[in-house]
């Protein structure tokens, strides 16, 4: 299980409702990232975090994974990053994307808890 903290939410972020993406970086992000990103800092950072199956969930709000890009995981635990789409997955899934379901965004603050297992 990897369990990690919202401590910052970009500006822009609330703009990436309607297509349904959370651009998540890990507090090193460089400041013309941060204003598009969820700034999250990990507690437990387990060896695989993302798996198709497993489940993303912003405190009690549970979402279950249905596609890893190729570097999600690597991405994931090196800059904190990764882009999650809550829709249905794409013929190609660019290497850092991961796709969840169901489809809607969901609700984020500074200090959610985010568990993937």
């Amino acid at each position: 299980m990897t369990i990690s903290v919202v401590k910052e939410i970009g500006v822009l972020v609330p703009t990436f409702k309607e297509d349904k993406i959370v651009i998540l970086f890990g507090p090193q992000a460089p400041k013309e990232l941060r204003e598009m990103a969820v700034i999250h800092e990990f507690e437990i950072l387990s060896e695989e975090p993302l798996k198709v199956g497993g489940t993303i969930q912003f405190d009690d709000e549970s979402f279950t994974i249905t596609a890893v890009g190729s570097h999600a995981n690597k991405n994931l635990k090196e800059l904190g990053h990764v882009s999650i789409y809550f829709q249905e997955p794409l013929e190609d899934v660019l290497p850092g994307a991961v796709f969840a379901a169901p489809n809607h965004f969901p609700t984020l603050k500074e200090g959610t808890v985010i568990t993937f297992k």
